[in-house]
């Protein structure tokens, strides 16, 4: 006698349930969001220190500064208003609240960490794998519990969940538009060089947040 055994699907409310209980912890997503506050802010000073420019939000302030030489810190808010504003409305209350507490984090770690961290010499080499690695590292971990940087990030995460467009591709698209927007500013050797870092942080994004591979919530 042969005995056929017929699998069926998990009912969905397993499945739902089985995801919730992946949900982060308030402690978890403290503890993520740090990590990811510390990467991008040492990445940022390793780029920083030998001159080069990065993409996303804080390229297009930094950009900013240098075409109407104004402060980057000032207009890196008033650049990111409407990407928060847009968050808002399609990431959630939560995403966006989490985005704003990041960015004042940064704000005051990115001070802080050359008052802690001298390097006589970097090599620009160096600075772009280590710097982009650094920032793709923060990127991520803050995308893994339901945050950014904000500015174009939050476009490439919207994109990522509605469309299942892959962040890091999207992101490095929006790199490259800043670095040729740099051209009339900025040296043809650093934009090479931030060319790399950027490469070096989306590779994070393109291998390691993939759409559908990662549930903690």
């Amino acid at each position: 006698m042969t005995m056929t055994h017929h699998f069926s699907p998990a009912p969905e409310h397993r499945v739902k349930s089985a995801r919730r209980t992946l949900a982060h912890s308030i402690k978890d997503d403290i503890y993520g969001l740090a990590l990811g506050v510390m990467f991008i802010a040492v990445g940022l000073n390793l780029l920083k220190q030998c001159g080069m420019i990065t993409g996303g939000i804080a390229g297009l302030a930094l950009l900013g500064s240098y075409y109407f030489h104004a402060s980057v810190g000032v207009l890196f808010a008033l650049v990111n208003v409407p990407f928060l504003i847009f968050c808002y409305f399609t990431m959630g209350r939560a995403f966006t609240l989490k985005t704003v507490i990041v960015n004042l984090a940064l704000a005051l770690t990115t001070q802080a960490v050359p008052t802690m961290l001298t390097v006589s010499y970097i090599h620009p080499l160096f600075a772009a794998l280590v710097g982009g690695t650094f920032l793709g590292m923060g990127v991520l971990s803050l995308a893994r519990h339901n945050a950014s940087v904000g500015g174009t990030g939050v476009v490439t995460l919207w994109l990522q969940q509605r469309a299942s467009i892959n962040a890091g591709k999207t992101q490095l698209l929006l790199d490259i538009l800043v670095f040729a927007l740099s051209l009339p500013v900025v040296r043809v050797e650093l934009i090479l060089w931030s060319t790399l870092s950027a490469v070096a942080m989306n590779a994070m994004l393109i291998n390691w947040h993939k759409p559908g591979r990662y549930h903690g919530g």
